[in-house]
């Protein structure tokens, strides 16, 4: 069976900027919820005035808290996976397997914010959640793990 991606072009690079657009896509979700309390004048208050509106809907209100939830919680991730792409394109790692590791990392994110953000307002989602952050972290980590192997 033939692969569906080639993973043998070494496009991980390209896998920082399109990292970058999945973990701002809850942004923009939890702006378009806010409607018109997203201030772009002082868009950090933004949920401090959703949370004063008597009449906004607190089911819409704890998404917005989650969209942007999973958005602080992709920037505390994107650097430590942008270094271990460049750490493992230095080192010289195996193209296919610093692709797959790029590759899982952009998937568990999404899957993550999808998670987060849209299907957890059903509490019981919480734990996929969790596992598809740690499949992150592995992915991350396992490029810094091909990066050392390169190395040695």
């Amino acid at each position: 069976m033939a692969n569906i991606i080639d993973f043998s072009a070494n496009w991980s690079y390209y896998t920082i900027p399109a990292a970058f657009v999945v973990l701002m896509v809850p942004h923009f979700y939890g702006n378009m919820l806010a409607g018109q309390h997203y201030d772009l004048a002082n868009p950090r208050k933004m949920e401090e005035h959703v949370a004063k509106d008597d009449k906004f809907d607190k089911l819409r209100f704890k998404r917005i808290q989650r969209a942007k939830a999973a958005v602080a919680n992709g920037f505390e991730t994107i650097g430590l996976f942008a270094a271990g792409v460049v750490a493992a394109n230095a080192a010289g790692a195996p193209v296919a397997k610093t692709n797959q590791l790029a590759l899982g990392y952009l998937v568990c994110r999404a899957v993550f914010n999808w998670i987060y953000v849209w299907l957890q307002d059903n509490s019981r989602w919480a734990p996929v959640r969790s596992l598809t952050w740690i499949a992150s972290m592995v992915c991350i980590l396992g490029l810094f793990v091909v990066a050392g192997n390169a190395v040695y």
